[in-house]
C-alpha cells in the first residue's frame, strides 16, 4: 500500500480531519483542497527530493573557507518548499499563510522526510518562527518571524555545548547589555553574547539571505557571575547578518562564526555545526560580541524554548517515523521479487517422517513466501503505521488544542505533554529497528549502498539523541509529566485508552486485544504508583526508561486498536481491501509486542537497583 493511501486513510476515515472544517479558522478548506495540497507536497518530494537522497549523502556540506557548498539539489529542493507555502501552511491568512490545520501540515511534510530527510531542515525554521510568534515582540514578530515564515530567511535552535551537551543548567554562553541604552533598541534588549554553541543542524548555509539564531545564554549578576541551573537561562535572537526594522539587511555580518562542520554517520545532507558566538571575527560597530535581543523576560529563556523544543520533538518523531517507513517500502518490493529459497514440504504422516524437508526439485521461490521474511515485514508495518498514527494523532491535538472549545483544549493540550516523549523516543527506537529489519530482509545486499535501506539506517541513528535522549525524554515522562497537575494528563490518557477498548470488545475479532490492552493499562498505572512508593526520585527513575518503554507500546496497542475498529466499521460500509492490512498489524502489536511490557514493568515496580548500585570499576 502506498503511503498517499495509509495518509488517506488515517486522516479521513480514522481522524475525521474534514469534520475541522466546520471550525471557523479552517471555514474556507474542503476535503479538495486538502487533497490538493497532499498532492502538490507528493509531486515535490517525487521530483526534487527522492531522486537526490544519494546526492546528498554522498556530496557532504564543505566549508570553502568562507562560504558552506551545499549540492545544487538541495537549493532546487529547498526553492521548490518555499514557493510550495508550506512553510507557514498553518499560518494566518494576515501573514501570508494558508491557515491549514496543522494535521494537514504534519501529513504533507511528511512526503519529504520520507523522500529526504536531510536535503532541508525547514522544521527547525517553522518551529523557530512559531516560537517568536508566541514570545517574541510585535517587532521581532514582523522583522525576524514573517521572513522565516516566508522562506527568505532560515532558523536554528542554538542549546548545546561542547561542555554541557544536553545539560542545559550548565550552559556557559554569557549575554551582556549592550550600552547604556540597551533596552531601548526596537528590536528588543540588546545584549552582546560570547560563547560557543554545538551540535546546531543548519547553523550555516547559503539557502537563504539570512540565518536566524535562538540562542540560549545567560545574563550575569551584579558581580559578574552566571546564575547557577536553568533558572538564570535567558532567550536571544542572534541574526547572522544584522537587520533593521524593516526587515533588511544592513550589510553588516554579526559576530557569529563557523568553527567547524560536525560529520555525522547519517543525515549528512544538513550542515551541522560548531558555532562561536562573539570571538571578534566579525566585530559589530568595532567591538567583539555577537549582537543578541532578548525573547521575553529575563531568566524564562528556557520557558520560551519548550515551545520550539516540543514541536522539534514530534517533528523528530514524524522524522524517525518516515525513515522507518521508506526502508518498509524498499523492502517490501524487494521480498516480492526476489527469489531464492524453496517452501518447506508437509511431512510425510504414512512414512512416519516428521523432519523439515523442501522441495529441492521445485522452483525458487519469491522471499515474502519465508514465514520469518513476513514477520519482519509485518513488524515494520506494525511500528511505522503505528507511529505515522500516532503523530497525526498529536498533530489532531494541537488543532484542537488551538480551534477547540475551552474544555478540549484543554484537555488537548495536557494530552500533548503526556505524549510528547512518547511521540519523540518511541519512532525514534521501533522505527529504527525497523530499519534494521529493512536490511536484514535484503540479506547482504541491505548491507551495500547499492541498495537504500543502509543510508536509511543511517539516517534514522540519529534520531535517538535527537532532541533529547531516551534517558531524557523518559525521565521528563516519569518524573514530571505523568505527575503533573495530580495526574490528570495521566486519567485523560487512561480514559480515551477506556473508550476505545469499550468499543473493541463489542467486536468479537477485537474483543481479546481490548481485554489484553485494559490489562496493560492497569499494569501501567500500579507501575507508576510503584515507582515512587518511597518518594525517593533516584529509586523512581532508575529505570525510567523502561518505564516509557512499555508505557510508548501501550500507547501504540491502543493507537493499533483504534485504528482497526474504525477499520472494521469503514469496511462494513466500503468493503475496503486496506482493512487486512490494518487488522494484521494489530494482530502482530497484540501477540509479537505488547506482552514485552511484563519484563519492563518488573524492573520499575520493584525500583531494581541493578544498574545503580553497580560499583564503577565493577563495569
Amino acid at each position: 500500500m502506498s503511503l498517499r493511501s495509509t495518509l488517506d486513510f488515517l486522516l479521513y476515515d480514522w481522524l475525521d480531519a474534514e469534520s475541522l472544517n466546520q471550525r471557523t479558522r479552517f471555514a474556507d478548506h474542503s476535503r479538495e483542497t486538502f487533497d490538493a495540497v497532499l498532492d502538490t507536497c507528493e509531486r515535490i518530494a517525487r521530483e526534487k527530493y527522492a531522486p537526490f537522497n544519494r546526492t546528498v549523502d554522498t556530496q557532504e556540506p564543505h566549508f570553502d573557507g568562507e562560504k558552506v557548498i551545499l549540492p545544487q539539489a538541495t537549493h532546487d529542493a529547498h526553492k521548490a518548499f518555499v514557493e510550495s507555502g508550506m512553510m507557514s501552511a498553518a499560518q494566518d491568512y494576515e501573514i501570508g499563510g494558508m491557515q491549514l490545520p496543522y494535521t494537514l501540515q504534519a501529513a504533507a511534510n511528511s512526503f519529504f522526510a520520507m523522500a529526504s530527510v536531510s536535503i532541508g531542515s525547514n522544521m527547525l525554521t517553522s518551529g523557530n518562527a512559531n516560537l517568536l510568534m508566541v514570545h517574541g515582540t510585535e517587532m521581532q514578530k514582523e522583522v525576524f518571524a514573517k521572513n522565516e515564515f516566508s522562506g527568505r530567511w532560515a532558523g536554528t535552535m542554538c542549546l548545546s555545548e561542547p561542555q554541557a551537551g544536553s545539560s542545559l543548567s550548565d550552559v556557559a554562553t554569557r549575554a551582556v547589555p549592550d550600552g547604556d541604552d540597551f533596552q531601548s533598541d526596537p528590536l528588543g534588549p540588546r545584549y552582546r553574547l560570547t560563547g560557543n554553541k554545538m551540535w546546531i543542524s543548519s547553523g550555516d548555509h547559503e539557502l537563504t539571505e539570512n540565518i536566524v539564531h535562538i540562542v540560549l545564554a545567560k545574563i550575569p549578576d551584579e558581580n559578574g557571575r552566571l546564575v547557577p541551573g536553568t533558572r538564570g537561562i535567558s532567550l536571544f535572537i542572534v541574526p547572522k547578518r544584522m537587520v533593521n526594522t524593516q526587515g533588511e539587511l544592513t550589510g553588516q555580518r554579526n559576530d557569529v562564526a563557523l568553527a567547524g562542520l560536525n560529520h555525522k554517520l547519517g543525515w549528512r545532507g544538513t550542515t551541522n555545526t560548531l558555532l562561536n558566538f562573539g570571538e571578534g571575527r566579525y566585530p559589530v560597530d568595532g567591538k567583539a560580541g555577537a549582537v543578541g535581543y532578548l525573547v521575553g523576560a529575563p531568566g524564562k529563556g528556557l520557558h520560551c524554548m519548550f515551545h520550539m523544543m516540543n514541536e522539534a520533538r514530534i517533528g523528530v518523531g514524524t522524522a524517525a517515523t518516515m525513515l522507518g517507513m521508506a526502508g518498509y517500502h524498499a523492502s517490501l518490493e524487494y521480498a516480492k521479487t526476489r527469489p531464492q529459497g524453496r517452501l518447506v514440504k508437509k511431512p510425510d504422516s504414512a512414512a512416519g517422517d516428521a523432519k523439515v524437508v523442501k522441495d529441492s526439485a521445485g522452483p525458487q521461490v519469491r522471499i515474502i513466501e519465508h514465514a520469518d521474511v513476513r514477520r519482519m515485514l509485518l513488524a515494520q508495518k506494525a511500528y511505522c503505521e503505528g507511529a505515522l498514527a500516532l503523530e497525526l494523532y498529536c498533530a489532531r491535538l494541537v488543532d484542537e488544542q488551538k480551534t477547540g472549545d475551552a474544555q478540549a483544549a484543554d484537555d488537548a493540550r495536557l494530552l500533548l505533554e503526556v505524549l510528547t516523549p512518547i511521540a519523540k523516543s518511541w519512532p525514534s527506537e521501533w522505527c529504527l529497528e525497523a530499519n534494521s529489519l529493512a536490511i536484514q530482509v535484503h540479506g547482504g545486499y541491505g548491507y551495500t549502498r547499492d541498495f537504500p535501506v543502509e543510508q536509511y539506517w543511517r539516517d534514522n541513528r540519529l534520531n535517538m539523541i535527537h532532541e533529547g535522549t531516551h534517558g531524557i525524554q523518559a525521565a521528563d515522562l516519569l518524573g514530571r509529566k505523568v505527575l503533573m497537575e495530580k495526574g490528570r494528563g495521566l486519567q485523560l490518557l487512561a480514559g480515551r485508552m477506556g473508550e476505545t477498548i469499550g468499543r473493541a470488545g463489542k467486536v468479537p475479532a477485537l474483543a481479546p486485544h481490548a481485554r489484553a490492552l485494559g490489562a496493560a493499562l492497569q499494569r501501567i498505572g500500579s507501575a507508576t504508583e510503584a515507582a515512587w512508593s518511597t518518594g525517593d526520585p533516584a529509586e523512581a527513575l532508575a529505570n525510567a526508561v523502561p518505564y516509557m518503554q512499555a508505557f510508548g507500546h501501550t500507547v501504540l496497542a491502543w493507537i493499533w486498536l483504534d485504528v482497526a475498529v474504525r477499520a472494521l466499521e469503514i469496511d462494513a460500509l466500503k468493503a475496503r481491501a486496506v482493512t487486512a492490512g490494518k487488522i494484521g498489524a494489530t494482530d502482530y502489536f497484540f501477540h509479537y509486542e505488547l506482552p514485552k511490557i511484563g519484563a519492563w514493568l518488573n524492573v520499575v515496580e520493584s525500583r531494581d537497583p541493578t544498574c545503580t548500585a553497580l560499583p564503577e570499576d565493577a563495569f
